[in-house]
Formats: structure tokens, C-alpha cells, sequence
């Protein structure tokens, strides 16, 4: 082991100055992929929700990725580049059928008030203004739509084990190496005998 440790302190510090840099880009181009390979899930996601269909599937694949590779943070936080997924049609859709629900209601609510009110109305033609009126004065009211269902946050790891994770591990292995043999190689020209 001591004898790998001086075979290592011999090695000029450009050299892992230079395996360093390599292994940065690597980092850096690992990073970039991962993020737009999460874009393409992102616009998955959208497509499914804006159909209606495999929104789950979507969200699932989505999720799971984002889990398991840095880079890749779709939520809140201040270190995410994107916002969270905000299933803008899936909204849309819930705020429909939570209309039609509480316009139904409320339709039968009337035609039952007016009902009692004139219940000798022929074929309820007198009722007509009261259904109208009853409608207008109960209109309908929304209750808030939980932003569980349409909206998703999904943070990534601080490290993962893919190639950007590996990368990064090897780059700091390599800076370490490079600061300690540089610092080995400006020891030595310090105590190099004069002549």
C-alpha cells in the first residue's frame, strides 16, 4: 500500500488535473441527459393528461425517474429548475364534473321547492320562473379542488447511482489526488537541495 501511495505522489499533478477535467465533462454531459430525458417524460405526462388517457402510466414513469437520477427536481424547492407537473386538463376536468354535480343538484333541489310551492300548476308551466328564480338566488358554489389530484411534486436525489452519480465520485476522487499531489510536488521543489 505505501509503495502504490509513492508510485501515485511520482505521478505529475497535470495528469490528474487533466483526468479530472475529463471526468467533470462527463459529469456535466450526465447531468444534462438525465434532465432532458426527464423533459421527455415531463411532455409525456402533458400529452397524456391533454388526452385523458394514461395520465397514471405517465405520472408513474415520471416519478420514478426523478427519483432515481439527480438533475432532475420537478418541485417547489429552490434547487428545482422546474416548477411542479400541473395537470392543467385533469383540473379542468374535475372543475366540469364537479359543475355538472352541483348543477344537478341544485336543478332538482328547484324543481322539487317549486313542486311544493305550486302543486297545481298544469304540466308545470307556472313553475318555469320559480325553477329560474330558484336557481339564480341558490347558485351554484364550488368547493376547492384538493391540488393532490392535478398537481405532483417530484424531487430527485442528491446522489444516484448512474452514470452523472459515478462520474461525480470520481471527479472529487480525482481532485483530491490532484490537491494532494500538487501539494506533494511544491513540498519537494521546497526542499530540493540547492546547487
Amino acid at each position: 500500500m505505501n509503495n502504490l501511495w509513492k508510485k501515485i505522489m511520482l505521478v505529475k499533478p497535470y495528469y490528474f488535473f487533466i483526468i479530472f477535467i475529463m471526468s467533470v465533462s462527463v459529469c456535466i454531459f450526465a447531468l444534462r441527459s438525465n434532465n432532458q430525458n426527464m423533459g421527455t417524460l415531463r411532455e409525456k405526462v402533458f400529452a397524456a393528461d391533454q388526452s385523458g388517457q394514461g395520465v397514471e402510466e405517465a405520472l408513474n414513469n415520471l416519478r420514478s425517474y426523478v427519483n432515481s437520477h439527480m438533475n432532475t427536481s420537478l418541485s417547489n424547492g429552490s434547487t428545482s429548475l422546474y416548477p411542479p407537473i400541473q395537470l392543467q386538463y385533469t383540473y379542468q376536468r374535475l372543475v366540469d364534473a364537479q359543475s355538472q354535480q352541483n348543477n344537478s343538484n341544485v336543478y332538482s333541489d328547484a324543481q322539487n321547492y317549486c313542486q311544493a310551492q305550486n302543486p297545481t300548476g298544469f304540466s308545470g308551466r307556472t313553475r318555469i320562473a320559480c325553477v329560474q328564480a330558484y336557481i339564480e338566488s341558490h347558485g351554484v358554489k364550488s368547493t376547492p379542488i384538493p391540488t393532490g389530484l392535478y398537481e405532483f411534486n417530484f424531487q430527485s436525489p442528491g446522489w444516484s447511482p448512474d452514470l452523472s452519480g459515478w462520474s461525480l465520485v470520481v471527479s472529487v476522487v480525482l481532485f483530491c489526488f490532484f490537491a494532494m499531489n500538487l501539494g506533494y510536488w511544491i513540498l519537494q521543489r521546497k526542499h530540493k537541495p540547492k546547487k
